[in-house]
Order: C-alpha cells, then structure tokens, then sequence
C-alpha cells in the first residue's frame, strides 16, 4: 500500500475510534471521513461499508492484543494474568469504541463460522486460556467453550461497568481473573 493510502487509512480508523469514544450515535462514513479531513467518496474506496470499517478497527485493536499475547515470555497463569491486564489497558485507551462494536450473532456461532474478528480474538488468548486449562485439568477438547467463557468474563462492557462503579482497573480484572477460573472448574466439572 503507498504511504498516502496508508495515512489516509489510518486516519479513517483514528476518527473511527475518536466518533465511537465521543458521538456514537452519529457514527457514519460520511461523518468519519469529515473527522478523518477525507471525502466520502476516499473513505468508501477503503471501506465499503460502515461495518467493514467498525469491523476493522476492531479487529486492529484485537491483533495489538494478539501480537503483545504471542510475544509474551511468560508462561502458565503468569501469561494469563499478563495478558488479561495487557486487555485492561487496551480497554482504557479504546474501552467505550470497543462496546459499540458487538456482534447479534453469537460468539461460538461466530467462531465456528470463521469470523475475522474471533479469529484473531481466539489466536490472541489460546496460548493463554490453554495454560490454565492445563494448570485446572481441563479438557483440551472444552478449549472453545474456555473461550466462551472468556468472552463472557471479560467482556468490555462489563469491565468498564465496574471500573465505573469504583474498582480500580487492576483489582477488577484480578476478581474477573478468579471469577473466570471458577467458571472454567463449573464448566469442566462432571455434572
């Protein structure tokens, strides 16, 4: 890609962001082409569509993740906890964009289907979540539902709800961390 069409990218996905944290009621490519200083007609040529463009910067934001989760040196529940609280200072820079970006589908649907963004969101956490599979004797096979379970742990709304009602970001993440080891021990308990 020429440095011009990169630029102009980023700045699309910027003002994407910028109008997700700010005014996302008003969320559209005209009005983030404005924000981004580009016509429409150079924001459609990058980005079709509204949602392919939202669906990029989530996914962008999901790879910065990814990439810190592959490169960690840490292992077992050292990684984990690593790399949830690398998720919380994600969440503190784009948290608010990152709720307006949910899916209607769901999240096992999604993975099974291929979605872009699960995809990078499973490669950015099987590293992790298997360590501790491991660690809590939890069957190698239940790694999806693990992950499910993740989603549903660590989703950004609810992470940002408590650091809304007080919590510190930190201490948030530490009793989500346990709350999610023991939803891993429920789920891969013989019932």
């Amino acid at each position: 890609m020429r440095s011009d069409a990169q630029r102009n990218r980023k700045r699309l996905l910027e003002a994407t962001g910028e109008m997700l944290r700010t005014d996302p009621e008003n969320v559209s490519v005209p009005v983030i082409a404005k924000r981004a200083g580009l016509s429409t007609a150079t924001a459609y040529r990058y980005f079709p569509s509204l949602d392919e463009l939202l669906n990029t910067y989530l996914h962008d934001v999901i790879v910065e993740l990814r990439d810190y989760s592959h490169d960690c040196p840490k292992t077992g529940s050292s990684l984990f906890k690593d790399v949830v609280h690398e998720w919380g200072r994600l969440l503190s820079v784009y948290g608010t964009a990152m709720i307006q970006l949910r899916a209607r589908e769901g999240f096992l649907e999604r993975l099974r289907a291929g979605d872009k963004v699960i995809s990078t969101v499973r490669d950015a956490w099987e590293r992790p979540i298997r360590s501790i599979m491991r660690k809590l004797d939890v069957p190698d096979e239940q790694f999806d539902y693990a992950l499910f379970l993740y989603n549903i742990v660590f989703d950004p709304r609810e992470v940002l709800d408590l650091v809304g009602q007080g919590f510190a970001v930190d201490d948030a993440l530490d009793r989500l961390i346990a709350t999610y080891y023991g939803a891993l021990r429920g789920w891969a308990a013989d019932l």
